[in-house]
């Protein structure tokens, strides 16, 4: 007599990991996941190509990841080369190449996010991660104690009929941007004694295209006149189009009452004519966002679900810096998400997981401590303006600033400037 089939209680994962959102944090993870054998299911909201509000400009932190990817960034695959960060601000106007270090290379890139998300999605494809596009999670599924074990999710192009579907992994990384959905049904809310940003951005059609530096506008005023703190920005996209924009810190009163559109508007039209800042020449609307920074949503990592990216709050403070971090962290979630798996379920595995913030912290605590502590001095006019006037006009100086504000230094056998970053970083509480 044949037995029957044993009846299954527990439905079958979908995959080993679950990474929602196909940013540079998840698809980034997702990639290295998949390239160390492990099944990974991508779930992405929309379809590509999609549109991101950004500057477009890579630094070399952010080139360093892309490298390690494997990702090709040659010019003929649409990526166009900056050898540094040129600033303008207090009458004064000067060129900052990028360091030569060890660690990073000598170069940036701009590359625009309407396809950049998507060859970093498609990399994630080719080490064998399993994309789904058009797929809107919408919440954990949680086991009898609570722990996250899948999520559920609309299938389906918005605005058309979507099935209601349930995926099932031991583990998910949340990396679904500054909106941080899953983190919040999750109870992990934002913390107010963090800073955040807002940036806007809209391409020209400019003759400043093929620019090869990044340009930084230091003095960005409010209406009655006072010093904001932030920056705008000019990138030349290299295909016939700059990407301007700008980027403002809420350690300002004028946070709440600042028309960033009508900001944009008002600092283009300053601008010399022959550039094309200007209405004739926009290839489409203004566009925003926010900059969620300095950690400003932990733990990043509680019952079964990792933190990348923006929905970690890992946007640098000094620059408002955030695929390099997205990319970074998912890489360093990826690492540990591996090792947990290669342990039982249960405590074992779980150790492994709990590394992952205490890692994170590590690495960036102390960084971004300092730069929570940047923005809030940044924050009065008074302040800003001194840095503005006595600051840019001194090249060692600026050679230091240039080097702390986008976390360029070498960790061993670095420079005098290195030394003192590196000092710094390490004595700044992580908190």
């Amino acid at each position: 007599m044949t037995a029957a089939p044993l009846e299954r209680t527990v439905p079958a994962d979908d995959a080993d990991v679950i990474v929602v959102g196909a940013g540079p944090g998840g698809s980034t993870t997702a990639a290295a996941l998949a390239s160390s054998g492990l099944d990974v299911l991508l779930l992405e909201k929309t379809g590509f190509p999609r549109e991101k509000v950004c500057g477009d400009g890579l630094t070399p932190r952010a080139v360093r990841s892309l490298i390690s990817l494997g990702v090709d960034i040659s010019e003929d695959n649409g990526f166009i080369r900056n050898r540094g960060l040129r600033i303008l601000g207090g009458g004064v106007r000067i060129e900052l190449p990028w360091p030569e270090l060890a660690s990073f290379p000598d170069y940036g890139l701009v590359r625009p996010r309407l396809d950049f998300d998507e060859l970093l999605a498609r990399t994630a494809q080719k080490a064998g991660a399993r994309l789904q596009e058009h797929t809107a999670v919408t919440g954990p599924v949680l086991d009898v104690a609570g722990r996250v074990v899948g999520v559920t999710a609309k299938v389906g192009p918005a605005g058309s009929p979507r099935l209601d579907r349930q995926f099932r992994a031991p583990l998910v990384v949340a990396a679904d941007g500054s909106s941080a959905r899953l983190a919040l049904t999750l109870g992990i809310q934002k913390r107010d004694d963090r800073p955040m940003g807002v940036a806007v951005r809209r391409y020209f059609e400019s003759p400043r295209h093929d620019d090869d530096m990044l340009e930084s506008w230091l003095e960005l005023r409010s209406g009655n006149g006072d010093l904001l703190p932030g920056y705008g920005w000019v990138f030349g996209v290299g295909d016939g189009t700059s990407n301007v924009g700008l980027g403002i810190l809420n350690t300002t009163t004028a946070w709440q009452k600042t028309d960033y559109k009508e900001l944009l508007a008002r600092w283009t039209g300053s601008m010399p004519g022959e550039w094309q800042f200007d209405e004739a020449h926009a290839t489409g609307p203004v566009r925003g966002g926010a900059l969620p920074m300095g950690f400003n949503r932990t733990p990043h990592y509680t019952r079964g679900v990792l933190l990348v990216g923006d929905a970690a709050g890992a946007v640098n403070p000094f620059n408002g810096e955030g695929i390099a971090y997205a990319m970074e962290s998912g890489l360093l979630a990826a690492e540990v998400a591996a090792q947990a798996l290669a342990r039982p379920s249960g405590p074992a595995r779980e150790r492994a997981l709990q590394a992952y913030p205490t890692h994170m912290k590590a690495v960036y605590g102390g960084y971004f401590t300092l730069g929570r502590v940047f923005v809030s001095l940044i924050g009065h006019p008074q302040v800003m303006s001194l840095a503005t006037r006595y600051g840019l006009p001194r090249p060692l100086l600026m050679k230091f600033t240039l080097k702390l504000l986008a976390n360029l230094t070498d960790p061993r056998d670095g420079d005098a400037l290195d030394r003192v970053i590196n000092g710094l970083s390490r004595l700044a509480p992580a908190a």
